[in-house]
């Protein structure tokens, strides 16, 4: 698994724990709907301000989206 593909899992686990659409995180994170796709599809790498952008609108600290990210990586490499 790359790690554009675990953050992708983890922004779509995050907006579906947050019963959130694309289009609303996209409005509260103040981005395109379809870059949220191409994230959570693992197709774009984010940027930092993007993750700031998304911690914000999911109310967690961007240090807890990137731990997350790093626990599915790992937990996907024991697999």
């Amino acid at each position: 698994m790359t790690i554009e593909e675990a953050f992708g899992q983890v922004v779509r686990k995050l907006r579906k724990a947050n019963n959130l659409s694309q289009e609303k995180l996209a409005e509260l994170s103040h981005m395109d709907r379809s870059f949220i796709s191409l994230l959570e599809h693992g197709h774009k790498q984010p940027s930092l301000i993007t993750i700031f952008q998304l911690a914000k609108a999911f109310n967690v600290s961007a240090t807890a989206i990137i731990g997350a990210v790093e626990e599915k990586i790992h937990t996907e490499k024991v697999k």
